[in-house]
């Protein structure tokens, strides 16, 4: 069953007019008709809906039915140092399909990519209608919110915005003794947390200088195992891990 993720509320009889791209995609391309069924979700909720009217606009009714919440139990948030290429792109598709509650590219040190204001709003559009149809595809009741890059100095200021923030250094990979990160998700997991800020650099990783702040603003280091992992592969890496914990 198609899925539509709508912003216009349902009125007081359960009606909700669908618009725009979706309307155009639910009757030119599935070329659907009256009185079949469609999910609609509304303010994080999905809902059974039966198309009533296919004009300029649809209208939907709701059936009565509510299709359960495929959310993770915890907000996780991804920050990403400015990848080369489409990398970007990448990881917004497959973090919105593992979980991601929200994306924040920033400009590190090592970053090579630079977005101007032109560029980084186009570029921005690109990855928010990614994670929505990604979110459409995987079934979630949630799209991801892309953020439009920031500094690094920006990032320390909302670190203290979550419960407990991760980020992924090579150096931790290199060490003989590492804390496992599975047991680190054991104590936010006991301890009832509600958000989490897992925080990536681009390639080539997250500089010493870069570390040392995170640190010291109260982050801590997650294992990702004895292997380096490329920018797009550790973000996705953790969040399976973080699913596989709470979910």
């Amino acid at each position: 069953m198609q899925r539509y993720f709508v912003e216009t509320p349902f009125n007081d009889i359960g009606q909700c007019t669908i618009s725009g791209e979706n309307s155009r995609h639910i009757s030119k391309v599935m070329r659907m008709t009256v009185g079949e069924e469609v999910i609609v979700v509304n303010n994080n909720t999905a809902f059974v809906c039966e198309i009533t009217n296919l004009d300029t606009d649809v209208t939907v009714q709701k059936t009565g039915e509510v299709i359960p919440s495929s959310e993770m139990p915890i907000h996780v948030d991804i920050a990403c140092g400015l990848p080369k290429g489409d990398k970007l792109e990448l990881i917004a598709q497959k973090a919105t399909e593992l979980g991601m509650h929200a994306l924040i590219p920033f400009s590190a040190e090592r970053s090579i990519v630079k977005w101007d204001d032109k560029k980084g709003e186009k570029k921005t559009e690109r990855l928010q209608k990614i994670a929505q149809e990604a979110a459409e595809q995987s079934h979630r009741t949630h799209i991801p919110k892309i953020y439009s890059p920031i500094t690094f100095k920006q990032l320390l200021l909302i670190i203290p915005n979550y419960d407990a923030v991760f980020i992924a250094d090579e150096e931790d990979a290199k060490q003989e003794i590492r804390t496992r990160f599975a047991d680190k998700l054991k104590k936010v997991y006991d301890n009832e947390l509600k958000s989490i800020l897992c925080i990536f650099g681009p390639e080539g990783g997250i500089s010493r200088k870069e570390s040392e702040s995170l640190l010291a603003a109260g982050a801590q280091t997650m294992s990702l195992g004895p292997r380096i992992l490329r920018a797009e592969t550790a973000p996705l890496y953790a969040l399976s891990a973080i699913s596989y914990e709470f979910e």
